[in-house]
């Protein structure tokens, strides 16, 4: 079993396509033999990858993890739209995409690269009037959802396959909250031609990549051998996260109690406080205010 479940970490799950990321914490909760597991950020049942669960303390660090950059690989089809933006939903249109050169198709996702405004897909976890967009759209309802402000850092075409359809692989850096359906989407109206994902995969969550991912039947093997859960120890997960500030054993001993300590920088910028053994006490906000407390006195 995990060795330590109070102080926890991170675990790194390699999703399987099918599986959605509430079947992933429902199975790491049984395997890991406690309920307080969550996840940084959901994965659709047709994706493949990361997906970063916390166990123990560690689940205080989810919110954070959530909100940082994210990679992708991922197919785009060109000449083909559906009501789901990707492979599950039904084709909608096809349309010859043979005549698209390859410069309009590099054009086109470039153009994607920036601070857009981006509308999310309709079948997306985003909540309309309490409900999930997807579960309106598959009980039959029409979903408009509001543009939202994100970020691509870049998207990188791998490989194009020609034809009355064309396929390209791409990589994709982006924000938390792009929706990489909707880029392939958007693309393919830009081309007017329509488009949709046929593959995804999550590559990594900020600094957490597919390098220390594990199958969910591998970590249940592991568990198993004795050799725990976590892949990445709490202390570790701080770090790779965050910038850190070293503590002095003072300092420590008052952000236990959650008392405030001396002003670390910038009053925006949430930084990882590291007492004199290399353990993490706390995530401490500029102003010297702990946010949240993993080593309570």
């Amino acid at each position: 079993m995990v060795a330590d479940i109070a102080t926890g970490g991170l675990v790194v799950i390699d999703k399987s396509a099918g599986m959605t990321s509430h079947d992933v914490v429902a199975r790491v909760r049984r395997i890991a033999g406690t309920r307080k597991v969550g996840h940084a950020g959901t994965l659709d049942p047709m994706a493949t990858g990361v997906l970063v669960l916390g166990i123990g303390r560690a689940t205080k660090l989810l919110g954070y993890v959530m909100g940082h950059d994210k990679t992708y690989c991922a197919t785009v089809r060109l000449g083909e739209r559906t009501t789901t933006d990707d492979r599950d939903g039904e084709l909608t249109d096809a349309i010859d995409a043979s005549a698209i050169t390859e410069n309009q198709i590099r054009d086109a996702f470039e153009a994607q690269v920036g601070l857009i405004s981006q509308v999310p897909s309709a079948v997306s976890a985003i909540k309309v009037q309490g409900r999930r967009a997807y579960d309106l759209v598959r009980a039959g309802e029409q979903v408009e959802l509001a543009a939202r402000e994100v970020r691509i850092a870049s998207i990188d075409i791998t490989g194009i396959a020609r034809g009355r359809r064309a396929d390209i692989d791409i990589v994709v850096r982006c924000s938390a909250g792009t929706y990489i359906r909707a880029i392939a989407r958007d693309v393919g109206s830009a081309l007017g031609v329509g488009g949709h994902l046929t593959a995804l995969r999550r590559t990594a969550i900020g600094a957490i990549d597919e390098a220390v991912a594990l199958t969910v039947d591998e970590l249940a093997h592991r568990v198993e051998s004795g050799a725990g859960a976590v892949a990445v120890p709490l202390d570790d997960a701080v770090r790779r996260t965050f910038r850190i500030r070293e503590l002095s054993g003072d300092e420590a001993r008052e952000l236990s109690f959650g008392r405030r300590i001396d002003a670390v920088g910038d009053p925006e910028e949430i930084v990882g406080a590291i007492d004199p053994q290399g353990r993490a006490i706390a995530l401490v906000d500029g102003h010297g205010r702990a946010k949240v407390v993993f080593a309570p006195a």
